[in-house]
């Protein structure tokens, strides 16, 4: 078809990356043993109320943040010695958010949402930060996989199982890692073959990724309650 495609390979982990000229989906960085490549033309819960402030209870897995993305240490069951303390109410609330995948359930992806929110923080102001929202995929709600066709490398055709889900939102303190709440679920749709996808290359999977929005809504919710 005449389409400029460049490709960029990793030799760690297996992951490869891959562009397509004029394509019109935003890029979604992953991180472990997946593959990249270009596509070829052709319910909700009740969200529970926070508790009014977080004990401050030790958590033998705290670390000492140096980067925004270390809070993902939360999502694992850690805690940020430099985070900000968290009290219920507040205003001022900063909130990062993280999901992983079935495959990876062990990497956190950072969520970047809510730009024009009270509780949005820039990666530079982590120390503001006080609660991490976690998302994590229901099990059994992934949907009927959306078969996109791509090209690897060697410009051979390749398909992609695209598969949407719906993920749990539960909110820790960051400081302590105590547990706030539950937020309602977020669904994230796999509508259409975005331009740029990331998949295991072992089982031709890619999980979309959660809805902003929803997201940003989830948050704002817990934040009122």
């Amino acid at each position: 078809m005449g389409v400029a495609v460049l490709v960029l390979l990793l030799a760690v982990g297996g992951l490869g990356i891959a562009l397509i000229a004029g394509g019109d989906d935003e890029p979604e960085v992953t991180t472990g043993p997946t593959t990249s490549t270009t596509e070829e033309p052709g319910g909700t819960e009740p969200s529970a109320a926070p508790s009014s402030e977080a004990p401050s209870v030790p958590n033998n897995n705290a670390v000492t943040a140096k980067y925004s993305s270390d809070f993902e240490e939360v999502c694992a069951g850690g805690a940020i010695l430099n985070a900000a303390d968290y009290t219920a109410g507040s205003n001022t609330t900063k909130v990062y958010a993280f999901s992983n995948s079935p495959e990876r359930a062990n990497d956190w992806r950072t969520r970047s949402v809510g730009y024009d929110k009270p509780f949005y923080a820039k990666s530079a102001d982590f120390t503001t930060v006080s609660v991490v929202a976690c998302l994590t995929t229901v099990p059994g709600s992934e949907g009927t996989p959306k078969k996109c066709d791509y090209k690897d490398r060697d410009e051979k055709p390749i398909q992609v199982d695209y598969i949407s889900s719906r993920l749990d939102v539960t909110f820790y303190a960051a400081k302590t890692g105590q547990k706030l709440g539950t937020g309602e679920q977020v669904n994230a749709p796999a509508n259409r073959c975005p331009s740029y996808i990331s998949y295991n290359s072992s089982t031709m999977k890619a999980y979309a990724a959660p809805d902003e929005g929803a997201i940003t809504a989830a948050i704002e919710k817990f934040l009122t309650n």
